[in-house]
């Protein structure tokens, strides 16, 4: 279906400089120096058009007042929901011990099962991805031993969350120094270079390797950035998209909350025994179905919008639409460009942000279909050659970066909300 454009950074066709960032990691040196924002809207690049970037917090002091208070306040009673998804797992891990003495026809009724379980993987990274930014309660101590709970069925670390996501990902976002972002093509290659090219949706995917990834690139991101800061912690690892650092106290705490996360999943498998049908479809199965479900939201999250150094959530961010079970289930994880507008806000209010974004910034805010977006995916590359280029792996094929507008989304068919 056709879409329009709301604009393109455009490289030294404008009048306006965005800034000057280099990042040096070794003898690579990449730079934004040459990418500049038309101040106003003009044609570019047949039906792209330029806009100016807003200033980060800009919009949040513009939409706060219009929130009521009750947004900003923390939601403890959610935290019930991580014991309720941790005996979902417990009763599914107690049935798994047993699934190679049962018939056929029963391990083909666990398969439903074994989605809810995953399911569940994904609420509780989602719960304790809230948690972190202080949308549940904020006593530091408490986040940090919830957030390990919760964050340790799918192998992550609340410590190494908080500096990567919270720090670097929401500081820098869909910058040179987000950790997060796509590779340049000008980066050097390495192995976790050449297992994005091959994993993640593009053009140039193969739909069994893209299966496959999909339940993979969760813990795959979570072992480059754990080896990042265990091994090396320097601004020379070239390994990442982003080189970037953490105190020696974090690298501690790091290193202490992946032991007990070790010894966690050890006793896990030992519970559900190291048989093979057990351990394939009782352990590795539902981290499967989550990582997957994880993977059909981040993928779409900035990898369809331009580089850019403003930190502008607009411009940075997509916003998904999808039914309306489907956000109650994954409270409103959609509503991404919102979260980037307000990390720490209650969820349940993320609709609101959303309407206060169409009527105040209708040609910024981006939102399309998770269909539409996906399609999008699969037929762009993957890697940037500049802010606003996106370049096959071989460089041969070139595209411009996707950007969409929010009216224009909202007439798609395929999604009922």
């Amino acid at each position: 279906m056709p879409f329009t454009r709301l604009g393109w950074l455009s490289v030294k066709n404008g009048d306006r400089q965005v800034g000057s960032t280099r990042l040096f990691a070794g003898s690579f040196r990449i730079s934004l120096s040459d990418i500049t924002i038309s101040a106003a809207p003009v044609e570019a690049s047949g039906s792209a058009l330029a806009w100016p970037p807003l200033e980060p917090l800009a919009v949040a002091r513009q939409l706060r007042p219009l929130l009521p208070a009750e947004a900003f306040k923390t939601d403890p009673a959610r935290l019930g929901l991580i014991p309720i998804n941790l005996a979902i797992l417990a009763l599914g891990w107690q049935i798994a011990s047993q699934l190679d003495r049962l018939p056929l026809a029963a391990l083909l009724l666990w398969l439903p099962f074994a989605v809810v379980m995953g399911n569940s993987v994904f609420v509780l990274g989602l719960l304790a991805h809230d948690l972190m930014h202080g949308s549940l309660p904020r006593q530091r101590p408490l986040r940090r031993l919830v957030g390990l709970v919760a964050f340790s069925v799918s192998w992550m670390t609340p410590t190494l969350w908080q500096a990567v996501h919270n720090r670097e990902h929401h500081g820098h976002t869909n910058g040179l120094v987000d950790t997060d972002r796509s590779y340049l093509e000008s980066q050097p290659s390495s192995w976790g270079k050449r297992l994005f090219r091959w994993i993640a949706p593009s053009s140039e995917v193969h739909p069994l390797i893209l299966a496959l990834g999909m339940t993979s690139a969760w813990p795959l991101h979570h072992f480059r950035t754990t080896c990042s800061v265990l091994l090396f912690n320097t601004a020379n690892t070239l390994f990442t998209p982003a080189a970037f650092q953490v105190s020696k106290v974090e690298r501690k705490a790091i290193a202490l909350e992946l032991m007990v996360v070790v010894a966690l999943h050890a006793g896990l498998i030992s519970w559900i025994g190291l048989r093979p049908v057990p351990l394939l479809l009782g352990y590795f199965l539902p981290l499967w179905v989550g990582y997957a479900i994880s993977m059909v939201y981040i993928y779409t999250n900035h990898m369809l919008s331009p580089l850019t150094e403003d930190n502008d959530p607009l411009v940075s961010s997509l916003s998904l639409l999808v039914p309306a079970w489907i956000d109650l289930l994954h409270f409103n994880f959609s509503h991404h460009s919102e979260h980037h507008v307000f990390p720490g806000l209650n969820t349940n209010y993320y609709p609101k942000v959303r309407e206060l974004l169409l009527a105040h910034h209708p040609s910024l805010f981006q939102l399309m279909g998770m269909g539409q977006a996906w399609r999008l995916m699969l037929s762009t590359p993957r890697f940037y050659r500049d802010a606003v280029t996106l370049v096959s792996s071989d460089g041969t094929v070139t595209m411009p970066v996707p950007c969409l507008t929010a009216e224009k989304n909202l007439q798609q068919p395929e999604v009922a909300v």
